[in-house]
């Protein structure tokens, strides 16, 4: 099936060949970060994880949210997720790999990362980690690339990928919920020490995930012959509704726990990200952004018209996304940082290397991402002529 997405129109060339370039200076700049070492990011003693970090827990969360079309149509035969389903599943492939690469450029020496396969340590949250990535990673080629052959030989899926099908539904919560454990297990950081974290991670990823494939749903649609379905995309906005409500409830809950509570240390961080912390407030015009866009994105979605018109379901979609990218892909991990333990603040803030090195993953993931719909969408394409003639 790889020779399908050797077939393709001018515009698909020119579009991966551009991701491959920005892919390309992104590599340029790693090597250059790679021989001077992270001194060239703006992560310091007091803030040892920054955006790529950010980055690698929101993508997480991405990759996660494919069980959101996986489980209602396998385990509960929703027909209508039957064409976006092999989307999903396609999104958590890219989704995974950026995981792993935000982690390998994080690395100041990478070959440390071999230390989790030639020394694994199962008290430690990273090697779990490793384990549910590299096993997500795996289930998802399986059962997409499996189930996508037989659909083109116009076959049943063999029976023995039920297992693994079944099996991926399950993972797919775990590698989020283990990303959390990895901050809400260090009790030095007040931010972070919350027993809903995993819940607040999965209410994001369910949000986000799901918002990113509706977008890329209609742009399927608009640049190929190959149509997802409306009531699908109808479906998946409402998924998207109320995870972002219990996302929205959540963040509430915890700042009712800091403040009620009277910790200075658990309201720190809070008042950092959102007015600032004895002069120091580089991200509260970002943090602020994320609250509005939050709110937008729910007016527009609790609203059935809104939410039924596809404009503003894009629309609403974009908002979701970029508002849960910058409170997962930046503030709670910075906020975890600010202040320090000894209650100084010291802010972060990404150096161009850093942005160029992370945009450079985004678009290999993209570019990945690119050549398996295309094997998705044109396979899907073939099937749907023939049934048709």
């Amino acid at each position: 099936m790889f020779e399908k997405a050797l077939e393709g129109s001018k515009r698909y060339w020119t579009w991966l060949i551009i991701l491959a370039a920005i892919s390309g200076i992104g590599t340029l700049y790693y090597l250059k970060q790679f021989q001077f070492g992270l001194g060239l990011t703006g992560l310091s003693r007091d803030v040892s994880w920054g955006l790529y970090i950010g980055q690698f827990t929101f993508l997480v969360g991405v990759a996660a949210s494919a069980v959101m079309v996986v489980l209602p149509y396998y385990l509960h035969n929703y027909k209508v997720f039957g064409r976006i389903t092999i989307l999903g599943e396609f999104l958590a492939i890219p989704s995974v790999i950026m995981c792993m690469l935000f982690i390998f450029v994080d690395m100041g020496q990478p070959t440390r990362i071999l230390n989790v396969l030639l020394h694994p340590t199962p008290r430690s949250v990273l090697f779990w980690d490793s384990v549910v990535l590299g096993g997500y990673l795996f289930l998802n080629l399986l059962v997409g690339w499996t189930v996508l052959h037989a659909e083109k030989k116009e076959i049943a899926p063999p029976k023995w990928i039920k297992p693994f099908i079944y099996l991926s539904i399950i993972w797919a919560p775990s590698i989020h919920t283990v990303t959390a454990f990895i901050y809400a297990g260090l009790p030095g950081r007040h931010f972070w020490l919350t027993a809903i974290m995993a819940a607040r991670f999965l209410a994001s990823a369910f949000s986000s995930g799901p918002a990113l494939l509706i977008i890329l749903a209609m742009i399927i649609r608009r640049y190929t012959k190959f149509d997802p379905g409306k009531e699908a995309i109808q479906a998946l906005g409402k998924i998207v509704t109320y995870f972002m409500l219990t996302n929205v409830f959540f963040m509430c809950l915890e700042l009712f726990t800091a403040f009620y509570s009277g910790i200075p240390g658990h309201q720190h961080p809070f008042k950092y990200l959102f007015t600032g912390l004895e002069g120091h407030g580089r991200l509260v015009p970002l943090m602020w952004t994320s609250a509005i866009l939050a709110i937008f994105s729910l007016i527009l979605l609790l609203n059935p018209a809104t939410r039924k018109n596809e404009r503003t379901l894009a629309v609403a979609s974009a908002a979701v996304f970029i508002s849960l990218w910058i409170e997962k892909g930046f503030g709670l991990i910075i906020g975890g940082f600010v202040p320090n333990p000894f209650e100084k603040v010291f802010e972060y803030w990404p150096t161009a290397p850093e942005t160029i090195i992370t945009i450079g993953v985004w678009a290999t993931g993209f570019l990945i991402l690119t050549i398996l719909y295309k094997i998705a969408t044109t396979v899907k394409q073939e099937v749907g002529e023939s049934a048709h003639h």
